[in-house]
């Protein structure tokens, strides 16, 4: 200690004073620079970087600092350890979650014995028009404790026979016996529980696993159409009319009467005969009468009247009458010719 330093703690030269806290703060800090140097290698710190100026920067607080000393005095303090704990979360957040590896059931190395004894039964139900297999598999020297087990396999899983999309496998499987395969029909098999169709069983005292299944009917995907009904007697119903009119209104009283028009539709000739003649228009007003009656005489000293285009039917004169009278809304009648005067 100079002579300085022993004035500035209040002590005499060769006596050691008391030391004040900001010299205790820089003896502490002179020892951990010592300590971090010999520890801490500079070369593997991901943060530490030397710039144009010779200056030391902490890429993690973005500070600078005039020596190595001063640096690691820095990793030391609280800014730089808190920089370090957010940036382990932040990594720790962002860093995508890795699946664990699962471990794989490794296959059991038995020595097989063979192949087990099967036998198989084909069925018919003729009322609800199903096809049923039944199989029977003898194990009689299987492990104790272990129950055979069965499971169905697509055409395209199995790789020593060529894919058919027509059938499908059923395969049985228990230890110390080979795996044996049934090929069936691509159907799809009825396993529900409420009818029972499909039902497996396991015999510990015989040995033998039982296997049952139903095909679905190929006619069950829609309900049937309906038939047409019969009568009790077994006599089939009258046919149904295409349609029905309702009654035509009632006549007024006076109205002339007209025929009723037929409801089936006209007759046509046959090919190469005329056609019918044509009924003769009778006058508006006047009675109808049937076809085929030939029409009354004409009074005598009349004629009949010539053919109208349009308009009104002209009215006949009655005899011992006035005459013919114009019809109404016609052009008025012409007055005669006036004689001229006489001259005195």
């Amino acid at each position: 200690m100079s002579f300085l330093d022993a004035r500035e703690h209040g002590a005499k030269p060769g006596s050691g004073g008391v030391a004040s806290a900001q010299q205790e703060a820089i003896d502490r800090r002179e020892r951990l620079r010592r300590l971090a140097l010999e520890t801490i290698d500079l070369a593997k710190d991901p943060y530490f970087m030397r710039n144009h100026l010779g200056q030391i920067e902490c890429r993690l607080c973005l500070t600078l600092h005039n020596n190595e000393g001063n640096y690691l005095a820095h990793t030391q303090g609280k800014r730089h350890q808190q920089n370090l704990a957010k940036r382990a979360a932040r990594e720790a957040a962002e860093k995508p979650v890795q699946p664990q590896a699962q471990k794989r059931m490794q296959p059991r190395k038995t020595v097989k014995i063979g192949r087990p004894g099967y036998r198989v039964t084909k069925q018919y139900d003729p009322e609800t028009q199903q096809r049923s297999l039944m199989f029977q598999v003898e194990y009689p020297e299987i492990e104790e404790d272990f129950k055979p087990r069965h499971r169905f396999m697509s055409a395209y899983e199995q790789k020593v026979e060529a894919a058919d999309k027509k059938y499908q496998y059923l395969l049985f499987a228990a230890e110390p016996y080979e795996v044996i395969a049934f090929k069936i029909p691509n159907l799809e098999v009825q396993k529900s529980e409420s009818d029972a169709k499909f039902f497996t069983n396991w015999d510990p005292d015989s040995k033998i696993y039982s296997l049952q299944l139903h095909f679905k009917a190929m006619g069950t995907k829609g309900p049937a159409p309906a038939g047409p009904a019969t009568m009790p007697n077994g006599v089939p119903p009258p046919p149904v009319p295409p349609s029905i009119r309702p009654p035509p209104p009632p006549v007024p009283v006076g109205a002339p009467q007209f025929p009723p028009r037929p409801t089936h539709p006209p007759v046509l000739p046959p090919m190469g005969r005329p056609p019918p003649p044509m009924a003769t228009p009778q006058p508006f007003g006047a009675p109808q009468r049937p076809e085929g009656i030939p029409p009354p005489p004409m009074p005598m000293g009349m004629r009949p009247p010539p053919p109208q285009m349009g308009g009104p039917p002209p009215r006949l004169m009655q005899p011992g009458g006035p005459g013919l009278r114009p019809p109404i809304g016609g052009p008025p009648p012409m007055r005669p010719p006036m004689r001229p005067p006489v001259q005195q």
